[in-house]
Protein backbone atom coordinates (compact mmCIF):
# COMPACT_ATOMS: atom_id res chain seq x y z
CA UNK A 1 0.00 0.00 0.00
CA UNK A 2 1.60 3.60 -0.98
CA UNK A 3 0.84 6.47 1.20
CA UNK A 4 -1.75 7.70 -1.03
CA UNK A 5 -3.83 4.53 -0.49
CA UNK A 6 -2.84 4.53 3.29
CA UNK A 7 -4.51 8.23 3.63
CA UNK A 8 -7.02 7.40 1.47
CA UNK A 9 -8.18 3.84 3.51
CA UNK A 10 -7.89 6.33 6.82
CA UNK A 11 -9.55 9.43 5.68
CA UNK A 12 -12.93 10.31 7.49
CA UNK A 13 -15.09 13.20 7.39
CA UNK A 14 -15.16 16.04 10.30
CA UNK A 15 -16.29 19.76 10.56
CA UNK A 16 -13.39 21.13 11.11
CA UNK A 17 -11.62 23.54 8.94
CA UNK A 18 -8.21 23.74 7.59
CA UNK A 19 -6.01 26.64 6.41
CA UNK A 20 -2.85 25.69 4.32
CA UNK A 21 -1.06 29.64 3.63
CA UNK A 22 0.96 29.28 1.49
CA UNK A 23 3.67 32.51 1.39
CA UNK A 24 5.74 32.29 -1.75
CA UNK A 25 9.34 31.90 -1.72
CA UNK A 26 9.27 33.20 2.33
CA UNK A 27 12.47 31.21 2.76
CA UNK A 28 15.89 33.08 2.55
CA UNK A 29 19.34 33.68 3.17
CA UNK A 30 21.36 36.45 4.92
CA UNK A 31 21.43 40.04 3.55
CA UNK A 32 24.22 42.53 4.16
CA UNK A 33 23.14 43.14 7.41
CA UNK A 34 23.63 39.76 8.53
CA UNK A 35 19.51 38.65 8.90
CA UNK A 36 17.66 37.02 6.35
CA UNK A 37 14.33 38.53 5.14
CA UNK A 38 12.14 36.78 7.56
CA UNK A 39 14.20 37.82 10.25
CA UNK A 40 14.70 41.03 9.23
CA UNK A 41 10.85 41.88 9.18
CA UNK A 42 8.42 42.70 11.82
CA UNK A 43 6.06 39.43 11.94
CA UNK A 44 3.98 39.85 15.01
CA UNK A 45 1.12 37.13 14.06
CA UNK A 46 3.53 35.03 12.32
CA UNK A 47 5.60 34.81 15.64
CA UNK A 48 2.43 35.09 18.07
CA UNK A 49 1.39 31.74 15.93
CA UNK A 50 4.74 30.24 16.58
CA UNK A 51 4.21 30.31 20.26
CA UNK A 52 1.15 27.66 20.06
CA UNK A 53 2.60 25.98 16.88
CA UNK A 54 4.84 23.20 16.39
CA UNK A 55 7.30 24.21 14.23
CA UNK A 56 9.85 22.81 11.66
CA UNK A 57 11.61 23.04 7.93
CA UNK A 58 10.85 20.98 5.05
CA UNK A 59 11.87 20.06 1.79
CA UNK A 60 9.68 20.41 -1.30
CA UNK A 61 11.21 17.52 -3.06
CA UNK A 62 14.45 16.27 -1.56
CA UNK A 63 17.51 18.15 -0.09
CA UNK A 64 19.22 19.93 -2.04
CA UNK A 65 16.70 20.00 -4.83
CA UNK A 66 15.29 23.23 -5.97
CA UNK A 67 11.94 23.00 -6.82
CA UNK A 68 9.87 24.60 -9.48
CA UNK A 69 6.46 26.15 -8.34
CA UNK A 70 4.34 23.23 -9.37
CA UNK A 71 6.15 20.61 -7.54
CA UNK A 72 6.79 22.81 -4.18
CA UNK A 73 2.68 23.20 -4.51
CA UNK A 74 2.22 19.36 -5.45
CA UNK A 75 4.41 18.47 -2.51
CA UNK A 76 2.17 20.94 0.02
CA UNK A 77 -0.93 19.14 -1.40
CA UNK A 78 0.49 15.75 0.01
CA UNK A 79 1.54 14.17 -3.77
CA UNK A 80 5.37 12.84 -4.05
CA UNK A 81 6.38 15.62 -6.69
CA UNK A 82 9.06 13.42 -8.55
CA UNK A 83 5.50 11.03 -9.20
CA UNK A 84 3.46 13.89 -10.24
CA UNK A 85 5.13 16.13 -12.92
CA UNK A 86 2.98 18.98 -14.30
CA UNK A 87 4.61 21.45 -16.50
CA UNK A 88 3.90 25.16 -16.41
CA UNK A 89 1.94 25.00 -19.25
CA UNK A 90 -0.76 22.63 -17.84
CA UNK A 91 -0.90 24.61 -14.74
CA UNK A 92 -1.10 27.93 -16.62
CA UNK A 93 -3.88 26.36 -18.73
CA UNK A 94 -5.54 24.86 -15.97
CA UNK A 95 -4.93 28.08 -14.03
CA UNK A 96 -7.83 30.17 -16.33
CA UNK A 97 -9.96 27.51 -16.84
CA UNK A 98 -8.74 26.40 -20.01
CA UNK A 99 -10.01 23.00 -20.79
CA UNK A 100 -7.26 20.86 -22.05
CA UNK A 101 -7.92 17.12 -23.47
CA UNK A 102 -6.30 14.25 -23.73
CA UNK A 103 -3.42 14.48 -26.77
CA UNK A 104 -3.09 18.22 -25.73
CA UNK A 105 0.36 19.97 -25.14
CA UNK A 106 0.75 23.00 -23.46
CA UNK A 107 3.29 25.10 -22.26
CA UNK A 108 3.72 28.63 -21.49
CA UNK A 109 4.66 31.64 -22.63
CA UNK A 110 6.84 34.52 -21.39
CA UNK A 111 6.74 37.61 -23.64
CA UNK A 112 10.70 38.56 -23.45
CA UNK A 113 12.39 41.75 -25.33
CA UNK A 114 14.89 40.75 -27.93
CA UNK A 115 17.39 42.89 -29.67
CA UNK A 116 18.61 43.36 -33.41
CA UNK A 117 20.50 40.17 -32.66
CA UNK A 118 18.38 37.82 -31.59
CA UNK A 119 19.55 38.21 -27.89
CA UNK A 120 17.42 38.53 -25.11
CA UNK A 121 17.88 41.44 -23.29
CA UNK A 122 14.95 40.89 -21.00
CA UNK A 123 13.75 37.34 -19.47
CA UNK A 124 10.09 39.08 -18.59
CA UNK A 125 9.64 42.18 -21.61
CA UNK A 126 9.87 44.83 -18.37
CA UNK A 127 7.00 42.96 -16.84
CA UNK A 128 4.48 43.71 -19.40
CA UNK A 129 0.74 44.83 -17.84
CA UNK A 130 -1.76 42.16 -18.21
CA UNK A 131 -3.45 45.10 -20.72
CA UNK A 132 -0.52 44.85 -22.97
CA UNK A 133 -0.52 40.77 -22.54
CA UNK A 134 -4.20 41.31 -24.28
CA UNK A 135 -2.85 43.81 -27.15
CA UNK A 136 -0.52 40.72 -27.92
CA UNK A 137 -2.73 38.06 -27.70
CA UNK A 138 -4.67 38.32 -31.30
CA UNK A 139 -1.05 38.65 -32.87
CA UNK A 140 0.17 34.68 -31.75
CA UNK A 141 -3.84 33.43 -32.44
CA UNK A 142 -3.20 34.22 -36.29
CA UNK A 143 -0.51 31.87 -36.31
CA UNK A 144 -1.47 28.93 -38.27
CA UNK A 145 0.76 25.19 -38.12
CA UNK A 146 -0.15 22.42 -40.74
CA UNK A 147 -1.71 19.74 -38.49
CA UNK A 148 -2.04 21.42 -35.63
CA UNK A 149 -5.07 23.56 -33.73
CA UNK A 150 -3.33 26.59 -31.60
CA UNK A 151 -5.42 28.25 -28.62
CA UNK A 152 -3.24 31.15 -27.38
CA UNK A 153 -4.54 32.74 -23.91
CA UNK A 154 -3.65 35.57 -22.00
CA UNK A 155 -2.19 34.37 -18.17
CA UNK A 156 -1.22 37.57 -16.41
CA UNK A 157 1.20 40.19 -16.77
CA UNK A 158 4.03 38.94 -19.49
CA UNK A 159 2.87 35.18 -19.08
CA UNK A 160 0.13 33.71 -21.54
CA UNK A 161 -0.25 30.23 -22.26
CA UNK A 162 -0.38 27.95 -25.74
CA UNK A 163 -1.85 24.81 -25.90
CA UNK A 164 -1.07 22.80 -29.42
CA UNK A 165 -3.76 20.09 -30.22
CA UNK A 166 -3.47 17.57 -32.62
CA UNK A 167 -5.76 18.19 -35.69
CA UNK A 168 -4.95 16.07 -38.52
CA UNK A 169 -1.47 15.65 -38.27
CA UNK A 170 0.69 13.59 -35.87
CA UNK A 171 0.07 12.94 -31.88
CA UNK A 172 1.79 15.04 -29.70
CA UNK A 173 3.79 13.99 -26.81
CA UNK A 174 5.19 16.77 -24.26
CA UNK A 175 8.45 15.59 -22.94
CA UNK A 176 10.04 18.77 -24.10
CA UNK A 177 12.84 21.18 -23.21
CA UNK A 178 11.94 24.91 -22.27
CA UNK A 179 13.65 27.76 -25.51
CA UNK A 180 14.51 30.24 -21.77
CA UNK A 181 17.82 29.69 -20.66
CA UNK A 182 17.12 31.41 -18.20
CA UNK A 183 20.16 34.24 -19.02
CA UNK A 184 20.01 36.98 -21.01
CA UNK A 185 22.76 38.25 -23.62
CA UNK A 186 22.23 34.99 -25.38
CA UNK A 187 19.59 33.94 -28.40
CA UNK A 188 16.25 31.94 -27.33
CA UNK A 189 17.35 28.21 -26.82
CA UNK A 190 15.85 25.56 -29.56
CA UNK A 191 12.93 23.58 -27.99
CA UNK A 192 14.35 19.71 -28.20
CA UNK A 193 13.09 17.01 -27.62
CA UNK A 194 13.43 14.54 -24.71
CA UNK A 195 12.09 11.25 -25.92
CA UNK A 196 11.18 10.27 -29.95
CA UNK A 197 7.37 10.32 -29.70
CA UNK A 198 7.77 14.30 -29.14
CA UNK A 199 9.79 14.76 -31.95
CA UNK A 200 6.78 16.54 -33.80
CA UNK A 201 5.59 18.72 -30.84
CA UNK A 202 9.22 20.06 -30.70
CA UNK A 203 9.53 21.21 -34.57
CA UNK A 204 5.73 22.34 -33.70
CA UNK A 205 6.97 24.70 -31.12
CA UNK A 206 9.54 25.95 -32.87
CA UNK A 207 7.93 26.85 -35.62
CA UNK A 208 5.34 28.42 -32.87
CA UNK A 209 8.00 30.69 -31.73
CA UNK A 210 9.68 31.61 -34.86
CA UNK A 211 5.86 33.11 -36.24
CA UNK A 212 5.61 34.49 -33.16
CA UNK A 213 9.00 36.37 -33.21
CA UNK A 214 7.78 37.45 -36.61
CA UNK A 215 4.30 38.63 -35.91
CA UNK A 216 5.79 40.78 -33.05
CA UNK A 217 7.99 42.67 -35.05
CA UNK A 218 8.29 46.68 -33.75
CA UNK A 219 6.74 45.71 -30.82
CA UNK A 220 7.81 46.88 -27.70
CA UNK A 221 9.52 46.21 -25.21
CA UNK A 222 7.89 42.59 -26.17
CA UNK A 223 9.50 41.76 -29.53
CA UNK A 224 9.74 38.01 -28.57
CA UNK A 225 8.05 34.82 -26.69
CA UNK A 226 9.82 32.22 -24.14
CA UNK A 227 8.30 28.77 -24.63
CA UNK A 228 8.53 27.02 -20.59
CA UNK A 229 7.30 24.03 -18.62
CA UNK A 230 5.74 21.70 -21.82
CA UNK A 231 3.24 19.17 -20.48
CA UNK A 232 0.68 17.34 -21.98
CA UNK A 233 -2.69 16.41 -19.63
CA UNK A 234 -2.08 15.20 -16.14
CA UNK A 235 -4.24 13.24 -14.02
CA UNK A 236 -4.02 13.48 -10.21
CA UNK A 237 -6.03 11.80 -7.39
CA UNK A 238 -8.26 14.44 -6.11
CA UNK A 239 -8.66 15.65 -2.46
CA UNK A 240 -12.48 14.09 -3.02
CA UNK A 241 -11.21 10.72 -3.45
CA UNK A 242 -8.13 10.65 -1.35
CA UNK A 243 -9.79 12.60 1.31
CA UNK A 244 -13.15 13.14 1.49
CA UNK A 245 -12.41 16.98 1.44
CA UNK A 246 -14.50 19.98 0.34
CA UNK A 247 -11.36 22.16 -1.07
CA UNK A 248 -10.94 25.29 -2.54
CA UNK A 249 -8.20 27.41 -3.74
CA UNK A 250 -7.94 31.34 -3.32
CA UNK A 251 -4.80 32.38 -5.27
CA UNK A 252 -4.48 35.43 -7.58
CA UNK A 253 -2.32 33.83 -9.90
CA UNK A 254 -3.63 31.50 -12.66
CA UNK A 255 -0.79 28.70 -12.08
CA UNK A 256 -1.45 28.45 -8.91
CA UNK A 257 -5.11 27.87 -9.25
CA UNK A 258 -4.02 25.54 -11.82
CA UNK A 259 -2.39 23.01 -9.90
CA UNK A 260 -4.64 23.87 -6.78
CA UNK A 261 -7.81 22.79 -9.63
CA UNK A 262 -5.46 19.23 -10.94
CA UNK A 263 -5.55 18.12 -6.98
CA UNK A 264 -9.70 18.55 -7.17
CA UNK A 265 -9.84 22.50 -5.64
CA UNK A 266 -12.41 24.84 -7.08
CA UNK A 267 -10.69 27.63 -7.86
CA UNK A 268 -12.64 31.00 -5.95
CA UNK A 269 -12.88 34.05 -7.39
CA UNK A 270 -11.47 33.81 -10.42
CA UNK A 271 -13.05 36.96 -12.18
CA UNK A 272 -12.92 38.72 -8.60
CA UNK A 273 -9.67 38.78 -7.06
CA UNK A 274 -6.17 40.94 -8.58
CA UNK A 275 -4.93 41.49 -4.72
CA UNK A 276 -3.93 39.74 -2.04
CA UNK A 277 -6.86 41.75 -0.63
CA UNK A 278 -9.35 40.16 -2.84
CA UNK A 279 -8.25 36.94 -1.84
CA UNK A 280 -9.24 37.63 1.78
CA UNK A 281 -12.44 39.39 1.00
CA UNK A 282 -13.55 35.90 -1.12
CA UNK A 283 -11.57 33.50 1.83
CA UNK A 284 -14.24 35.46 4.10
CA UNK A 285 -17.34 35.11 1.97
CA UNK A 286 -16.92 31.75 0.93
CA UNK A 287 -15.59 30.61 4.55
CA UNK A 288 -18.82 28.25 5.20
CA UNK A 289 -18.59 26.51 2.07
CA UNK A 290 -15.40 24.45 2.28
CA UNK A 291 -13.18 22.47 4.66
CA UNK A 292 -9.92 22.81 3.09
CA UNK A 293 -8.41 26.25 2.21
CA UNK A 294 -5.46 27.10 0.03
CA UNK A 295 -4.33 30.73 0.22
CA UNK A 296 -1.99 31.51 -1.81
CA UNK A 297 0.56 35.12 -1.22
CA UNK A 298 2.71 35.53 -4.05
CA UNK A 299 5.05 38.66 -3.65
CA UNK A 300 7.22 37.55 -1.57
CA UNK A 301 8.88 35.14 -4.20
CA UNK A 302 8.50 37.86 -6.79
CA UNK A 303 10.93 40.45 -4.87
CA UNK A 304 12.98 37.84 -4.12
CA UNK A 305 13.68 37.11 -7.63
CA UNK A 306 14.09 40.48 -8.35
CA UNK A 307 16.72 40.54 -5.77
CA UNK A 308 14.97 43.56 -3.76
CA UNK A 309 15.78 41.96 0.10
CA UNK A 310 14.32 44.85 1.73
CA UNK A 311 11.34 44.67 -0.73
CA UNK A 312 10.99 41.09 0.17
CA UNK A 313 10.52 42.24 3.75
CA UNK A 314 8.09 44.34 3.47
CA UNK A 315 5.67 41.84 1.61
CA UNK A 316 6.70 39.30 4.29
CA UNK A 317 5.13 42.06 6.93
CA UNK A 318 1.94 41.99 3.76
CA UNK A 319 1.83 38.39 4.59
CA UNK A 320 1.94 39.19 8.22
CA UNK A 321 -1.17 41.48 7.90
CA UNK A 322 -3.25 38.62 6.19
CA UNK A 323 -2.38 36.00 8.58
CA UNK A 324 -4.17 38.06 11.45
CA UNK A 325 -7.69 38.41 8.85
CA UNK A 326 -7.20 34.54 8.37
CA UNK A 327 -7.05 33.75 11.92
CA UNK A 328 -9.98 36.23 12.30
CA UNK A 329 -12.07 33.21 10.60
CA UNK A 330 -11.43 30.81 13.64
CA UNK A 331 -9.56 28.04 11.65
CA UNK A 332 -9.44 24.62 13.49
CA UNK A 333 -5.84 23.98 11.67
CA UNK A 334 -3.68 26.29 9.99
CA UNK A 335 -0.10 25.48 8.30
CA UNK A 336 2.09 28.41 7.42
CA UNK A 337 4.83 28.29 5.20
CA UNK A 338 6.27 27.93 1.53
CA UNK A 339 6.34 26.13 -1.59
CA UNK A 340 10.30 26.77 -1.97
CA UNK A 341 13.40 29.05 -0.84
CA UNK A 342 13.48 32.26 -2.81
CA UNK A 343 16.73 34.05 -1.46
CA UNK A 344 17.35 37.23 -2.65
CA UNK A 345 20.58 37.42 -2.94
CA UNK A 346 20.32 34.77 -5.43
CA UNK A 347 17.44 36.16 -7.53
CA UNK A 348 16.15 32.73 -7.55
CA UNK A 349 14.12 29.67 -6.22
CA UNK A 350 16.79 27.76 -4.16
CA UNK A 351 17.28 24.63 -2.52
CA UNK A 352 17.43 25.99 1.28
CA UNK A 353 14.26 23.80 3.22
CA UNK A 354 11.38 26.43 4.20
CA UNK A 355 10.28 27.29 7.52
CA UNK A 356 6.96 25.93 8.55
CA UNK A 357 4.42 25.83 11.51
CA UNK A 358 1.53 24.58 12.39
CA UNK A 359 -1.32 24.86 14.73
CA UNK A 360 -4.70 23.77 15.87
CA UNK A 361 -5.77 22.32 19.28
CA UNK A 362 -4.00 19.23 18.89
CA UNK A 363 -0.53 20.30 18.27
CA UNK A 364 2.16 20.05 20.85
CA UNK A 365 3.82 23.39 20.72
CA UNK A 366 7.35 23.06 20.99
CA UNK A 367 8.86 26.32 22.85
CA UNK A 368 9.76 28.38 19.43
CA UNK A 369 8.93 31.53 19.79
CA UNK A 370 9.38 33.37 16.36
CA UNK A 371 8.83 32.31 12.55
CA UNK A 372 12.41 32.46 11.12
CA UNK A 373 14.22 29.73 9.36
CA UNK A 374 16.44 29.41 12.48
CA UNK A 375 14.33 29.31 14.78
CA UNK A 376 11.72 26.60 13.00
CA UNK A 377 15.40 24.38 12.42
CA UNK A 378 14.60 23.71 16.56
CA UNK A 379 11.19 23.06 16.17
CA UNK A 380 9.49 20.10 17.03
CA UNK A 381 8.63 18.89 12.77
CA UNK A 382 12.10 18.73 12.34
CA UNK A 383 13.28 18.62 8.90
CA UNK A 384 10.30 16.60 7.49
CA UNK A 385 9.48 16.10 3.58
CA UNK A 386 6.85 18.75 2.47
CA UNK A 387 4.41 16.09 1.22
CA UNK A 388 4.59 14.97 5.11
CA UNK A 389 2.66 18.23 5.89
CA UNK A 390 -0.69 17.22 4.58
CA UNK A 391 -1.35 14.16 6.80
CA UNK A 392 -0.24 16.12 9.56
CA UNK A 393 -2.52 18.80 9.12
CA UNK A 394 -5.55 15.98 8.35
CA UNK A 395 -4.88 14.44 11.51
CA UNK A 396 -4.41 17.55 13.65
CA UNK A 397 -7.98 18.05 12.22
CA UNK A 398 -9.47 15.03 13.15
CA UNK A 399 -9.58 13.94 9.43
CA UNK A 400 -7.64 10.32 9.85
CA UNK A 401 -8.78 7.24 11.63
CA UNK A 402 -6.19 4.89 13.21
CA UNK A 403 -4.12 2.72 11.56
CA UNK A 404 -4.47 -1.24 12.87
CA UNK A 405 -6.04 -2.75 15.65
Amino acid sequence: MDELDLRRSLAKKSDSKIVLYVIDGVGGLPGAAGLTELQAAKTPNMDALAVRSACGLHDPVAPGITPGSGPGHLALFGYEPTEHMIGRGALAAAGIGFPMQAGDVAMRINYCSLDDAGNVTDRRAGRIPTEKNEELTPLLRKIKIDGVEIFVETVREYRSAVVFRPDGGPELSGNLTDSDSQQTGVPPLAVEALDDESAHAASVANEFIAKAVAALSGQAPANGILLRGASGYPTLPTFQDLYGLSPAAVASYPMYRGVARFAGMEALGIDEIKTFDDELAVLGKRWSDYDYFFVHYKYTDSRGEDGDFDAKVAEIEKADEGLAAILRLEPDVICVTGDHSTPSVCKAHSWHPVPVMLSGDLVRPDGVTEFTELACAGGALGRCRGKDLMPQMLATAGKLEKFGA
